[in-house]
């Protein structure tokens, strides 16, 4: 891996406006090529929009879907990775040969190519389906790269996959804090209120992004997916008002200890950046602990329990108060 400058970027995006969504990425793109950044992320879904997709019927998700590569959404990226010489990535909804949707992230690089990951875990939307592939790849600035989409990094099972395979650098586009989690210790919402009055009152919306509905709760895990793979890790997250829920940003980049190296809890659109040392790799925890793995004894790990759930019905249980 060769030393270089990532960012991630959180916005809040137009529910449905794809030509809004990619002013916002071309704009902060171009912000990020001003500072050197090689690499940029950006959110799940950041250029459709996100939670308002629930309620969509196929002709609805039919209309807001491309397909990748050759969809005009997937074709702006490329042109402005090679305007930028960066590598980037941002979320959509992928219309695919065979008919299917799928919550994509496409990350263009600056030689024309593109890579496109799709969510392994997705339930915001009965028409849309689950992917069944990693995605790790190199890029050109001289690292390689995995994708994990949301949901997709709770399981620490993808994030070490992607560890074996070579990934040095995790991208992990989100759309979360401020959710109506089933978990009663969990996340939990925030009052639209909060964020509308934000400018005379940032004190109070910022409380609940570093709280246990924001960072409090990324950190109780995010943390562990960077430290136990030897991995660096770029969180980009949406931020604001979604629908009925308000997602708390907090995008941040970690080095492979877990360790934070830039971070915002702003409650704006924002960017964040950091430079990601190859030489931090070369000795850390997890990747000295990957090399003391005893594969002969993980059997267990792909043998079916009984208890496997698709992720819809994980997602959207109602709990006994009747609470989603």
């Amino acid at each position: 891996m060769n030393p270089l400058r990532a960012a991630a970027v959180q916005f809040q995006h137009r529910p449905g406006d794809q030509a809004a969504n990619l002013r916002t990425v071309q704009r902060y793109a171009r912000v990020a090529a001003e500072q050197g950044v090689d690499l940029c992320v950006f959110p799940e879904m950041c250029l459709t929009g996100y939670w308002h997709v629930r309620n969509l019927d196929r002709d609805a998700v039919a209309a807001i879907a491309e397909p990748v590569p050759d969809g005009a959404s997937t074709q702006a990226l490329v042109s402005l990775a090679r305007e930028t010489g960066m590598t980037l990535g941002a979320g959509l909804i992928e219309a695919a040969a065979d008919g299917r949707f799928y919550n994509a992230y496409v990350v263009a690089m600056p030689d024309g190519n593109v890579a496109c990951h799709r969510k392994l875990h997705a339930f915001i939307n009965e028409h849309i389906s689950s992917g069944n592939e990693y995605t790790v790849f190199n890029i050109p600035q001289g690292a390689r790269v995995g994708v994990l989409i949301c949901y997709d990094n709770n399981i620490g099972e993808n994030v070490r996959v992607n560890a074996l395979r070579g990934a040095e650098i995790l991208l992990a586009p989100h759309q979360t804090g401020g959710c109506d989690s089933p978990s009663p210790r969990c996340m939990g919402t925030i009052s639209p209120e909060l964020w509308h009055h934000r400018d005379v009152d940032p004190e109070s919306i910022e409380k609940e992004f570093l709280g246990p509905k924001g960072r409090e709760w990324l950190l109780r895990w995010l943390p562990a997916r960077a430290h136990d793979n030897g991995l660096f890790l770029v969180f980009a997250n949406g931020v604001g008002v979604d629908d009925d829920e308000v997602r708390t940003g907090n995008s941040m980049i970690l080095d492979p200890y877990g360790a934070i190296l830039a971070e915002t809890w702003k409650a704006d659109d924002q960017i964040v950046i950091a430079d990601l040392d190859p030489a931090i790799r070369e000795m850390c925890t997890g990747r000295r602990w990957i090399k003391s793995r005893r594969p002969e004894l993980y059997h267990d790990l792909v043998e079916r329990t009984g208890q496997e759930e698709d992720t819809r019905i994980v997602r959207f249980r109602k709990t006994e108060t009747g609470k989603k």
